[in-house]
């Protein structure tokens, strides 16, 4: 089952400081519960530590910060990771318990921080709810091996309702938070390969609302690209290496419906899709449809011998370089499988269909 990813922000108003606060830093006060070895805890931005503390007998500590603007922080301690947002004027603050399973927290001290804290309460409900779905699919497989195929069937329709119903609550608070940054953070939580549409929609709507936000601008022209990659539009054209050391380009393609999957032989979604991929490929190649696989692999024995124990009787190219390929960087291509559905044109009319999905849509499109 898949883990969620997240970007953990929230911004303080300077007209809610009170009037002793210093203006020119921000504080964090910590304590920590069930706290029980004498360590350290940093303070980091991005990947540079800005301050790091003793935590005292009692468990608590305090950092002193300068953030001219909200900047995003990691609270870091024994592997645990808590993510917030200051600026100068804040004070903060920071509780954990560190038995918490969730690694959930508390944060107060700004409009925003309990913003963050109602966002958290979403997130910590939904992430007990798959622990939960984790741990009964664990029980059951361990009891039933031979019944592993029906409970991963049964189990993971329920995941994917409760995903689809995490996403729904994602989205609402994120409109309803557009003017601040607890709602960006709850937006870039989604998995942009289902909800490509509304986070572009999103950094629309918020690209000059922050300005000097370099996650923010990030995410902006992140999604400006994916722009060009949408439903609609033409697939930008290359040329790859093939198996045999030629060149293929996907113009030579045009005139078939093309599925252009990225894919790699470590990749083990990739190869569990494998086989509904050869199922359709035989029942709509002779329809006008082909495949293009590009792999994501770096050593060349290891992509043919995947593409001969699987049976990939289509068009293939890579770069050999893994996630550094231009072919992957032009598609915006961050997890595998992925893949685009390109019409005779060479529009993109769908993108990231797997199982059942595939199916459906050629045969709708192609009979």
């Amino acid at each position: 089952m898949n883990s969620f990813k997240h970007i953990i922000s929230a911004l303080s108003l300077l007209g809610m400081l009170s009037a002793c606060s210093n203006s020119d830093e921000a504080v964090i006060n910590g304590k920590l519960l069930n706290f029980k070895n004498n360590d350290k805890v940093y303070l980091y931005q991005q990947d540079k530590i800005v301050d790091s503390a003793i935590v005292s007998e009692n468990a608590e500590f305090k950092f002193h910060l300068s953030a001219p603007q909200p900047s995003f922080y990691h609270i870091v301690l024994n592997q645990r990771s808590y993510l917030l947002l200051a600026e100068n004027g804040d004070d903060l603050k920071f509780e954990a318990d560190l038995s918490d399973p969730l690694s959930a927290y508390k944060i107060e001290g700004s409009d925003d921080a309990e913003r963050l804290e109602t966002f958290n309460s979403i997130n910590n409900r939904y992430m007990k709810i798959f622990n939960d779905l984790r741990k009964q699919y664990d029980e059951k497989v361990s009891a039933t091996p031979a019944k592993k195929d029906s409970i991963d069937q049964s189990l993971s329709s329920i995941f994917d309702n409760n995903i689809k119903k995490f996403s729904s609550e994602v989205l609402s608070f994120a409109k309803e938070n557009q003017d601040n940054l607890v709602g960006f953070y709850a937006i870039s939580s989604l998995d942009v390969t289902e909800y490509e549409a509304q986070m572009i929609a999103y950094a629309d709507a918020i690209k000059d609302k922050f300005p000097g936000n370099l996650v923010v601008k990030d995410y902006v022209d992140r999604m400006e690209h994916l722009k060009q990659l949408a439903v609609g539009k033409s697939a930008p054209d290359f040329s790859i290496p093939t198996p045999d050391g030629k060149e293929i380009k996907l113009s030579d393609l045009r005139g078939q419906y093309v599925l252009l999957d990225f894919w790699a032989s470590w990749c083990g979604p990739c190869r569990q899709e494998n086989p509904n991929v050869v199922k359709q490929y035989n029942a709509f190649k002779d329809k006008g449809f082909t495949i293009l696989s590009v792999s994501l692999d770096d050593n060349k024995d290891k992509w043919l011998e995947a593409i001969k124990e699987d049976r990939l009787t289509w068009h293939h190219g890579s770069e050999l370089r893994q996630w550094n390929g231009a072919v992957s960087r032009m598609y915006q291509v961050e997890a595998i499988p992925a893949s685009f559905l390109l019409d005779k044109d060479g529009k993109i009319v769908a993108k990231n269909l797997r199982g059942k999905r595939l199916e459906d849509f050629l045969k709708k499109t192609l009979g």
